[in-house]
């Protein structure tokens, strides 16, 4: 059996890859970014950085056209305003954040999917990183239970019981996922995670503020390193 880890040079991700490099062994190991316009390059870089780090091979698909007529904060090719607050506090002025991707993580499970029939012969665990905080309150809607369990039936189904979805933080948050990081020796150092580009993460964005009070709850410093000044 071989797995493929869908690969955004976040946290979540890299831990993910660092669970199936454990099992599987980096020979059997492959990691897939997608480039879907994001509004900088700064987490592919942490992508081939990280897929480096584990000796796998990184491979990269182009996704950006789909999204040209998204309003999404995340997109390069948007005027929209990244909110510089934590989820929560955005869900209570609308249902809906500005940094949803319409559809981003159906589209690139099935895009994965579809990659990992193709380049493997054998069964394989496909692996992505969502956890409940991102699903907490409906903020991505899909990084939920009731999304994964649906595209994991849809894969299994579509693709003759080939391809399994492995979400082995569905269940947990963002903090407990650092934790099981810190054990297998994560290089988080390597990762990206704000929404912003540049040399330094903002500090201000939802993901940085999931990201610090993470590391903060585990009783650790972020080995990325401090914001950049605001």
């Amino acid at each position: 059996m071989n797995a493929l880890v869908l690969s955004s040079g976040g946290l979540d991700s890299t831990t993910c890859l660092a669970l199936a490099v454990k099992k599987f062994s980096a020979a059997n190991v492959a990691a897939l970014c997608v480039s879907y316009g994001q509004r900088h390059e700064k987490e592919l870089d942490a992508a081939r950085n990280v897929a480096k780090f584990y000796n796998v091979p990184l491979y990269r698909l182009d996704a950006a056209e789909i999204f040209k007529h998204s309003d999404s904060a995340l997109l390069k090719t948007s005027n929209a305003a990244l909110e510089k607050n934590s989820y929560a506090e955005q869900l209570k002025n609308t249902p809906r954040i500005a940094t949803y991707v319409p559809f981003r993580n159906g589209l690139m499970i099935s895009m994965a999917a579809a990659f990992a029939d193709s380049l493997f012969r054998q069964e394989v665990e496909l692996y992505i990183g969502v956890h409940s905080d991102d699903a907490a309150g409906h903020a991505y809607a899909d990084c939920s239970a009731q999304f994964v369990a649906a595209m994991s039936a849809a894969v299994r189904i579509g693709t003759y019981e080939k391809i399994h979805i492995v979400a082995p933080f569905l269940c947990q948050t963002k903090a407990e996922v650092v934790k099981v990081g810190l054990e297998l020796g994560v290089p988080y150092e390597l990762t990206w995670s704000c929404y912003e580009g540049g040399d330094f993460p903002c500090g201000k964005c939802a993901t940085c503020i999931d990201r610090a009070r993470a590391f903060e709850l585990n009783g650790v410093d972020d080995p990325a390193g401090g914001f950049k000044d605001v």
